[in-house]
């Protein structure tokens, strides 16, 4: 079942005895275990009807009878099972999958991985409940998930600036949301959230930016280019050599692509990049700066540095200089 589904579900108060949440990416895993915790019992229900316990501190024999009892003064028993990956001998559940308690809510929260699919208490939890995974989201998708979470608080977020978070906060989805969620508090409602806005409440420059250093670079402005590393020199911790050098492999490897289309309309260029279409007109002057030839050099010199930044052949020069030098050899 998909996870909306489920949320509407449980917001329409449609309960299922058993909820098997298992994947590596744990966000919506919490999201709908942290629901069914606040909401499917009233606060004067849960002392005596909802239990969270954790996998390690399982014993199967001792959960199933648990899930056996009748509420007290309340139409449920809720049992909550976090780092269920942890449970010793979890096929045991089968006997229970075959008969579950229809008072009773069993949430078994399985993360970081997914569950066998051929097993017999797996498919018996999807016949008589819900069975959810919850799969990574991809980084080149992570700027379209934002502009989604973003819309569904009733508000909007520019391109760019969905583009700018997911470069600067990476991929883990439970990060992005408490983000963006503490920085929805300072905006007043509807109003399209914007660069300045992400650094006035979050903090990243809307300057001084990987995204900015691509635009210079595709540009060919050397001193943007090196106004913008020595930003990255001075913070140091948050702009890491590793982590830029891989972000710039990423956009020069667009590029090299971008020689070898057939279809270069905007379309055809955003699909087969994996790039908005906003920022197509880029992406092409780019590549009229950045012939093949030189693009392989490029590439040859990124893999070079980003050995160098994880030490190799590099003992000493810190990660400011090292990028200063790379960026030297690319421009020239």
């Amino acid at each position: 079942m998909e996870y909306q589904k489920i949320i509407e579900q449980l917001q329409n108060k449609i309960y299922h005895p058993v909820y098997i949440l298992h994947g590596e990416e744990p966000f919506y895993i919490d999201k709908i275990s942290d629901y069914i915790e606040d909401h499917v019992l009233d606060e004067g229900e849960k002392d005596f009807n909802q239990t969270v316990l954790y996998g390690k501190d399982v014993n199967i024999a001792q959960l199933t009878s648990r899930l056996r009892q009748y509420p007290m003064g309340a139409p449920y028993y809720v049992i909550i099972v976090k780092e269920a990956q942890d449970i010793k001998e979890i096929e045991k559940m089968e006997t229970y999958m075959e008969n579950p308690v229809p008072t009773s809510i069993l949430v078994l929260c399985y993360k970081h991985k997914k569950i066998d699919k051929r097993r017999k208490f797996y498919k018996l939890a999807g016949k008589k409940g819900v069975v959810f995974e919850s799969n990574p989201v991809y980084d080149n998708k992570i700027p379209a998930w934002i502009m989604n979470y973003v819309k569904s608080s009733g508000y909007n977020i520019n391109t760019k600036s969905a583009h700018l978070l997911s470069e600067y906060l990476g991929n883990n989805l439970g990060k992005i949301a408490n983000e963006v969620d503490k920085m929805l508090i300072n905006i007043p409602e509807k109003k399209e959230i914007d660069e300045n806005d992400i650094e006035h409440n979050i903090g990243i420059s809307k300057d001084y930016n990987i995204f900015e250093l691509q635009d210079a670079l595709g540009e060919k402005d050397a001193m943007k280019v090196y106004r913008i590393v020595n930003y990255f020199n001075a913070n140091e911790k948050e702009y890491p050599a590793i982590k830029v050098i891989a972000m710039l492999f990423g956009y020069f490897n667009k590029l090299f692509v971008y020689h070898f289309l057939t279809d270069k309309s905007n379309q055809g260029v955003a699909a087969r990049l994996g790039i908005p279409p906003v920022f197509v007109p880029k992406y092409k002057k780019a590549a009229n700066n950045y012939p093949a030839k030189k693009l392989s050099a490029v590439m040859h010199e990124l893999r070079t540095y980003d050995l160098k930044a994880k030490g190799l052949n590099n003992e000493s020069v810190r990660s400011g200089e090292l990028l200063r030098e790379m960026l030297f050899r690319i421009l020239h």
